[in-house]
């Protein structure tokens, strides 16, 4: 009997494919919870041992600590239409009102809504002790940006007179200022962010008293 000699590629890829036919494959499933990064998972331990006595941990001799500073932390709260969006920090309370909400496609003329959320915003300037005020407006990209400037500006305007009429406090200065499409702090390529961007901004330094 003549043994028949197997050519080596022939014998490899039979090799390969008895191998994968032993295997035995599974669906791959994804886990129920939210996924990380590969060694980003919450540790219980500290992942580097720190010695106190470290001479590289102490200040030099001579050397003082800077001035302590207090970070400037920012509280976000947005009403659930987005209509209206207050931010506070340590130092200021900005609210920041759709066009919208307050005002009639391309106008400056409050509508009937309008008075009350100004009002709203009067009273919590009376509670800041507030007599520093920014009034910003601004506009979306649509349009030119002449035209964005001048609706911007009297609307700007309009929400002025009212916090005038509202507080009645010569005590109070107002900056009042128009920028268009300038400074938006949404994608100007839906109709979604063109809305958050049509605003008008007031601003405030929170607690003068």
């Amino acid at each position: 009997m003549t043994a028949t000699r197997t050519p080596p590629r022939l014998a490899l890829a039979i090799t390969v494919a008895s191998l994968m036919a032993a295997l035995t494959l599974t669906p791959a499933q994804a886990d129920d919870g939210p996924s990380v990064p590969p060694g980003t998972e919450p540790s219980a331990t500290a992942p580097v041992e720190v010695d106190s006595n470290d001479p590289d941990l102490k200040l030099p001799e001579g050397a003082t600590l800077a001035e302590p500073k207090v970070l400037d932390i920012k509280q976000v709260v947005e009403d659930q239409s987005g209509d209206e969006r207050r931010e506070d920090t340590n130092a200021d309370v900005k609210f920041a009102l759709q066009a919208e909400v307050l005002f009639g496609k391309d106008s400056a003329k409050l509508n009937g809504e309008a008075k009350a959320r100004i009002s709203a915003i009067a009273a919590e300037i009376k509670n800041q002790n507030a007599t520093r005020i920014r009034v910003f407006g601004f506009t979306d990209n649509l349009g030119s940006y002449a035209h964005g400037l001048t609706l911007s500006r009297k609307r700007a305007n309009a929400v002025q007179d009212v916090l005038d009429q509202e507080l009645k406090d010569s005590g109070i200065t107002y900056e009042v200022r128009g920028y268009s499409e300038d400074y938006p702090i949404a994608s100007n390529s839906t109709e979604s962010g063109r809305k958050k961007n049509r605003r008008v901004e007031v601003s405030f330094p929170r607690g003068e008293n």
